[in-house]
Order: structure tokens, then C-alpha cells, then sequence
């Protein structure tokens, strides 16, 4: 005798029961079976949604109700020919004329008792076992239709009966020798009290009334037949690489099913583990796929986590206050307040001061706990003994589950800092003595980034997804995203590293895609399939997504992006940017930009700033922390005023010509008075003094102008080459005067003795700053343990491909530490 049970989406059209008839009609082959089924997809739920209506009042009920009515008339003609229809019809009509009758009398008298409500709802699976019955014997199966009612026994506690078990397995062994049929179909979840009244077993009771069966005819196994592989690691609603797992024990089911996977009603699990009956968990549309074998002891697998679980909606309650400390029976009287209020505690925790206790419930009890909590401890609230109770509520509940984790060390602490470095904060936690399971509550919206995080911790560590969201597609950009493309591959074999950019924009358009958006062709999908961009649209929908391990990377240059970042960084979202606007305004708002990168466990990088590529901040970075101090800096900061100064020999070209060259050639701005006015090197040496512990302004830096004012002060672009080729004789005069004493101009930043300025310098030929070539940049440290001879660091520091190079380094150093 074989058990088979079939749910809701397995019954859900009259494709699918054709499907199923298949699996029944091979699996009879061999066996005697009895299969049980739940109502058609959905309809438990109408059911329900209508009797709550017709209590209110609102007869549109009767819309829903005659919805639901055509859809069973409707499967019976489409699966039954003309022969077999009239029989069935009139017993499908009766059905649903008593349910209509009922709704009636609730709409009348707007009163709707857990009795009748059960009455209601317990036809779904009376009418969809019906009907089954009929197309199969139409199909030419051996097949009999049997009524749970009168062998399954619960007492009167309507909506989710208890089942007296000795009684009922004694009426299932009796019921089944009188029948007959190959084929026995039987409605899940309904069934009687004592009394003769109609109960249920509670939402999901299909999978209770098949366990129950197949404990009490020591069945060889139990088949749950649903819509997924058997029962996977995580909620495939949420986590897309969630797997099926082939096999697992009564008890780490049991765990999983309490903390919400779906594919099994939490007690089912019971009966059999007793009788130890393995349960088959298969689907209905690939019969063929192995599924998940729930039996004693499965063989050991490497994997020490079996699955991730979650609770939704789910409310919390914080009892405390010093009168708690010590007093006996304190627990007791909480715990007896709920359950004679019927209200179940999920999740407990409590201080070793025995100071607090925690607890967690369904959010649907809230206001039942509320009341039943107050009454209780009325005499201690009022005389202040205790604290006002203190509820939070849009909580879940997520779960590690496994028989072998009180032989793994460390679970609980990667659970929480997976969590932690992705910015979940935790509001309590639970483990019990068994260590069958680790329980965290969360907010509810942090579910999907939670399941996601601890799934790729825990099951697909060797490769880690980071969510790349970037913003600015100009030169630096696109070098960016090439270099992100042609490394990837790389990347995933050698790093375990998933890079995606998950969102683009630019100032025109802006898209977003969860399976990773091609580097290939990243750009040109932006302008096909983006939508107009804003900024805040963007950002909005950035932290909305949620992902794991994001990174907001800012190509541009502009403050209006800058000034988000303190926003970004609060939603443990990650900032990469080369743009030097957020780190040199104010002081202040430097160092909340640092510290909001602590406090949220995000990163905040910023490489490019100074140096382009060359690793001048990281350098830096790891001089302070390990007890270095910077005592002194001279370095040339600007790769196009160095082009310049390396190119213009008073001979040649002229200045003008010179600088010309550096526009065409991208070295610098559009607008060259920006390079030229030395701002840029003011603010890279302040971010250096900075990062160096100095609490410094850009103001408190001096800067030694080269350039006549008045060429500064021209109205365009255009005006000022003009202006700066009028004035050739000055720039001449500064390259003669510098040859003359054998020596080199270069536009220097210094910081010595506690101030820093910036300008034009005579520089010597014994100083490292002489050789430097082209477009290079070069830094000098002194420090305590570099007093004499400087730590250097010099190389390319302009150019689109060193700047990318820069910021794809500090999503890789970010990449290592989440």
C-alpha cells in the first residue's frame, strides 16, 4: 500500500489532474494506493475570503462565490465527457448549494463561528476528491471515492483539531479492510469530532491526513507530491540558486517545516517518524526529478547545514523590568497569559539577569498576546515593577537547520557576521540545547538579502555575487566596464568572485537587472532598454532591491552624486568613486562619511582619488593602523600639469601649444584653468593629510599661483588660450630661470612641520621628483619609521585605463573583506 498525497498547485487546472492521473495510473500499477487531495489551487482561500465577506456583510461574497462555483462546473466538463458528467454534476451541486446555503445564513446574521467556518472551508477538498474520482474511473482506473470523516477523530477545537490518534488509527485499519479498489481517493485536511461535527486539521492538513494514514497501515513510505524538487535549501522565492536537497532527517524536516518551508505541514511529520515511514517529497510536473527522502539517519554529507528557513510576519513581545530578577513563576505566568489567550510562541529568549524575556509570535495574535500579557501582570504594570511592554511588529524569522550542528564550531558566529556585514540587524536569537537549529529576527524587508547571504555563505561559498550599481558611463566608465568584462571569467575561477552590475546609469537613462546586466555590452543596453534617469528614482530603487554585498560606484564628477553617499552608505550599500568632492568638503562631513562606513558595516574607498591607480591611500591606510606617523609629504599630485611641465621647454611649442595638447589629449579638463589653478592638487593633499589623522580645511591649505590672474579670469575657454599665448614671455622666463640653476619646474605639494601649501617649484636633480616623466605622479612619505629616506610611490596617475584599474582594485579589496 502506497500513500500519495497531492496539493493544491498539483490540482490547480485540469492540465495539471491530468498529470496527475498519469502518476497515479503508473505508480497503480504495482501497488494498491490511496491518494489524498487537497482542494484546487486556491480555492481554501476563496473559501475563506468569502465567509469573511459574508460576515461583514459585504455581499459581494456572492461575486467570489459564484467565481468558485463556475470553476469546479468548469473542470467537471473539461474533464469529463457527457456520459460522466451528469452523475458527478449533481453531487458537485450539492456541495456547493450547502455552502451557499451557510454563506447565507453568516451574510444574514453577520456571525461567523470557527464551526461553520470549517463547515465552509472543508468543501474544497470534498469537492476537488470528487471529481478526481470520477475522471479517474472515466480513465479506466480501479477507483474508489472514501470520506476521511469517518475514520479521522479529532476533539472540538474548530480551525485546527486535535487528532485523538489511537482511536483513529484503529477506525483507518478497520475502514481499509473493507475496501476493495486498486485505487482509494481520499479528501485531505477534513474530518469529524466525537460529536459528528465537521473539523480540520488546520492549514496544510492534507499532508497531516495522508501521514496519519500511512502511520496507521504501516505504509512503506509516504509520497508528498507538490510544485518544486522536494524540500531546497531556501524559499526559491527568494533565493534563486536554492537547490533541492536529496535527503534529510525526520527531525532537521521537522526544523525546516516549523520555520515556514512550505512543501510540508509541520506535523505530518509525526505519524510516521514514529512508524519511521520515509517521506517522498517529488513534483508534479517532473515526476521524474529524485525529489527529497525525509528518513532516519541519511548518510553523512560534507555540508553541515541542511537548510534555510524563514517565518514572515511575525511580532515580538519584550517583557522587563527588576521585578522579574529572581521571582519564581514569572515564565510561567507569561507563557499560561498566552496560551489560554490560544496564542503560540514561536521563538523565546531570555537574559541570563533574568531581567528580560523575549518572545515571538505570529503577527495575527498581536492584539489577543497584547491584551492577555496586560491582564496578567496588571498589578505589576500599574505599581511600575515592570517596564511598559514594548512590541515590535513587520518582523521575521530566519533559520539554519541541521542534525550536525552541535559538532561544527563556529556556525553561530558566520551566521551573524554574514548578517552583520551586510547591514541585518538582528533583534533576537535563539538556540536550544539540541543545536538543531539557529534562530535570528529581523525585519521583515531584510528577508530576501538574509536568505541570500546566508544560502551563499553556507552552501555556494566558493563563489561570492557582488552587486555592482554604477553610475557615470564616460572615459573612466566604459574603461571600467571593459576591464570588469575581461577579468570576470578570471575572477569567478580564481577569487570564487561573481561580479554583476545589477544597475546602470548615466545623465540620460538608468536600468536595472537582477541576473546581471552584460558587460559586453553594457552601455548600449543602458540606452536601449533604460529608462529616463533620476537620480533619486535610482537610488530609491537601489535600496529597495536590497541585494547582498552591493557597491554604489560613482564615475562622475559631480556633487549632486557625492552628496548621496551618506544616505548610500547608511543602507549598507558600499561607495567606490574617484570623485574627491565628498572627501574635501567640510571636515565634519568627511569623518561622518568614515564613521557611517563603520556604524553600517559598509565600505567607503575612495583609491582614486589622489593617484589614479597607484596605491597611495591603501599605502597610507596601512602605515597609520599599524602605529606609523606621517611626519612630511612632497609629491607631484597632478599627471596633466607634469605632461605639461615635461613637454614645454621655452623653446618649442609654446605654452599655450602645450596645454593644448593635454586638452586634446584628455589630460585635462575640458576647461584647463581647473588643472592649472593647482585645485585639484589642494584637494588631493588635503585627502592625504586627512587620512593621515589631521584634522584639516581646504582652506587651510596655501596655494602659489603660476598663472597671471588675468588669464584665470577669462570669460571662456577660447579667451584664455588666447590670454595665456599673450603672456608666453612670463611662462618662459620661469622654464630659464629653472635651467639656469639645473633644475626642473614641477607643480609640488608639501605638507612639513604641521602646514601644506601647493605651487610651481625649482626642483633639484638629487630629488626623485627630477626623473619624473610624462604623465607620472609621484609621492614622498616621511614618517618615524621613514625619517630619512622616504617611502615612494610613483607611476601613472592620470588616464582613463590607471583611474578604472583603481576603482575595479577597491571593488576587489571590498569583494575580500564582505
Amino acid at each position: 500500500m502506497k500513500i500519495l498525497k497531492f496539493g493544491g498547485t498539483s490540482l490547480g487546472s485540469p492540465e495539471n489532474i491530468r498529470k496527475v492521473e498519469a502518476i497515479v495510473a503508473q505508480k497503480s500499477q504495482n501497488h494498491r494506493l490511496i491518494m489524498v487531495a487537497s482542494a484546487f489551487g486556491g480555492v481554501t482561500n476563496q473559501l475563506q475570503e468569502c465567509s469573511r465577506m459574508a460576515e461583514r456583510g459585504n455581499q459581494n461574497y456572492k461575486i467570489k462565490l459564484d467565481e468558485l462555483i463556475n470553476r469546479h462546473l468548469e473542470a467537471v466538463q473539461d474533464l469529463l465527457g457527457a456520459k460522466s458528467q451528469s452523475g458527478i454534476m449533481a453531487k458537485v451541486r450539492l456541495v456547493l448549494n450547502e455552502v451557499e446555503d451557510i454563506l447565507k445564513g453568516v451574510f444574514l446574521i453577520q456571525e461567523l463561528s470557527p464551526k461553520t467556518l470549517d463547515r465552509i472551508i472543508g468543501s474544497g477538498e470534498i469537492l476537488s476528491a470528487l471529481i478526481i474520482n470520477e475522471f479517474f474511473l472515466q480513465e479506466g482506473l480501479n477507483s474508489h471515492l472514501i470520506n476521511p470523516q469517518e475514520f479521522i477523530i479529532t476533539d472540538s477545537e474548530f480551525g485546527k483539531a486535535n487528532v485523538d490518534m489511537t482511536l483513529s488509527e484503529e477506525k483507518i485499519k478497520a475502514y481499509y479492510q473493507n475496501q476493495k479498489a486498486e485505487v482509494l481517493v481520499c479528501p485531505g485536511f477534513v474530518s469529524k469530532d466525537l460529536y459528528g461535527n465537521n473539523t480540520t486539521l488546520g492549514r496544510g492538513g492534507s499532508d497531516y491526513t495522508a501521514a496519519l494514514i500511512a502511520a496507521a497501515l504501516d505504509a512503506p513510505e509516504l509520497e508528498i507530491w507538490t510544485d518544486v524538487s522536494g524540500m531546497m535549501t531556501a524559499n526559491p522565492k527568494y533565493v534563486k540558486q536554492a537547490f533541492a536537497i536529496p535527503q534529510i532527517d525526520y527531525e532537521e524536516a521537522m526544523e525546516l517545516t516549523h520555520f515556514g518551508a512550505k512543501v510540508l505541514y509541520p506535523p505530518s511529520v509525526h505519524p510516521v517518524y514514529k512508524k519511521g515511514i520515509p517521506i517522498y517529497i517529488k513534483n508534479t510536473f517532473e515526476p521524474e526529478a529524485e525529489g527529497t527522502k525525509i528518513h532516519y539517519f541519511p548518510e553523512p554529507e560534507s555540508r553541515s547545514i541542511k537548510g534555510i528557513s524563514c517565518i514572515e510576519n511575525i511580532a515580538i513581545f519584550n517583557l522587563s523590568g527588576s521585578s522579574m530578577v529572581g521571582i519564581p513563576y514569572f515564565s510561567h505566568r507569561l507563557f499560561e497569559a498566552l496560551a489560554q489567550a490560544k496564542v503560540s510562541v514561536i521563538l523565546i529568549t531570555q537574559a541570563s539577569s533574568e531581567h528580560s524575556i523575549c518572545v515571538a509570535i505570529d503577527l495575527e495574535d498581536v492584539e489577543k498576546a497584547k491584551l492577555a500579557i496586560q491582564n496578567a501582570f496588571s498589578l505589576e504594570f500599574k505599581e511600575e515593577m515592570l517596564n511598559p511592554l514594548y512590541v515590535e511588529t513587520d518582523l521575521a524569522i530566519v533559520a539554519l537547520v541541521s542534525s550536525q550542528m552541535k559538532n561544527q564550531i563556529g556556525l553561530s558566529g558566520k551566521m551573524f557576521s554574514v548578517l552583520g556585514q551586510n547591514g541585518i540587524n538582528i533583534k533576537a536569537i535563539a538556540q536550544g540545547s539540541s543545536e538543531k537549529n539557529i534562530s535570528a529576527v529581523i525585519d521583515k524587508k531584510q528577508i530576501k538579502k538574509a536568505l541570500n547571504t546566508l544560502h551563499e555563505s553556507f552552501f555556494l561559498s566558493d563563489l561570492k555575487r557582488i552587486n555592482l550599481f554604477i553610475v557615470g558611463t564616460g572615459n573612466v566608465g566604459k574603461t571600467l566596464i571593459d576591464q570588469l568584462n575581461q577579468q570576470s571569467e578570471y575572477l569567478k575561477e580564481h577569487n570564487q568572485i561573481d561580479l554583476r552590475i545589477s544597475g546602470i546609469a548615466n545623465s540620460r537613462k538608468m536600468l536595472f537587472d537582477l541576473n546581471g546586466i552584460p558587460f559586453d555590452n553594457a552601455v548600449d543596453t543602458l540606452m536601449e532598454k533604460g529608462q529616463k534617469m533620476d537620480l533619486e528614482h535610482f537610488l530609491d530603487e537601489m535600496k529597495d532591491l536590497n541585494l547582498r554585498n552591493s557597491i554604489f560606484i560613482d564615475n562622475t564628477a559631480h556633487e549632486v552624486v557625492a552628496n548621496t553617499y551618506a544616505g548610500v552608505l547608511e543602507s549598507s550599500i558600499s561607495v567606490v568613486t574617484p570623485n574627491k568632492i565628498a572627501c574635501t568638503g567640510k571636515y565634519e562631513d568627511y569623518k561622518k562619511l568614515k564613521n557611517l562606513a563603520l556604524r553600517y558595516r559598509s565600505h567607503f574607498r575612495f583609491e582614486t582619488n589622489v593617484g589614479a591607480g597607484l596605491p597611495v591611500i591603501n599605502t597610507l591606510d596601512d602605515l597609520i593602523k599599524s602605529g606609523d606617523e606621517i611626519l612630511g609629504i612632497q609629491a607631484v599630485l597632478s599627471g596633466s600639469l607634469n605632461f605639461i611641465f615635461n613637454n614645454y621647454t621655452g623653446e618649442g611649442d609654446s605654452f599655450a601649444d602645450v596645454v593644448k595638447q593635454a586638452q586634446v589629449e584628455g589630460f585635462t579638463e575640458p576647461d584647463p584653468r581647473i588643472d592649472l589653478s593647482g585645485v585639484d592638487v589642494k584637494r588631493k593633499i588635503l585627502i592625504l593629510l586627512r587620512e593621515s589623522g589631521f584634522k584639516m580645511e581646504l582652506i587651510d591649505i596655501e596655494t602659489i599661483p603660476f598663472i597671471p590672474e588675468k588669464c584665470m579670469e577669462s570669460e571662456n575657454v577660447e579667451k584664455f588660450f588666447k590670454s595665456i599665448a599673450q603672456e608666453e614671455a612670463h611662462f618662459k622666463k620661469l622654464v630659464e630661470e629653472a635651467n639656469a640653476e639645473g633644475k626642473k619646474l614641477k607643480y609640488v605639494a608639501t605638507f612639513e612641520n604641521g602646514k601644506a601649501n601647493t605651487g610651481l617649484e625649482k626642483v633639484a636633480q638629487d630629488s626623485p621628483l627630477y626623473n619624473l616623466e610624462g604623465k607620472d605622479n609621484i609621492v614622498l612619505f616621511n614618517t618615524k619609521r621613514y625619517p630619512e629616506q622616504p617611502l615612494v610611490i610613483k607611476g601613472a596617475g592620470a588616464g582613463a585605463a590607471v583611474t578604472a584599474s583603481g576603482i575595479f582594485g577597491d571593488i576587489i579589496r571590498i569583494a575580500n573583506a564582505l
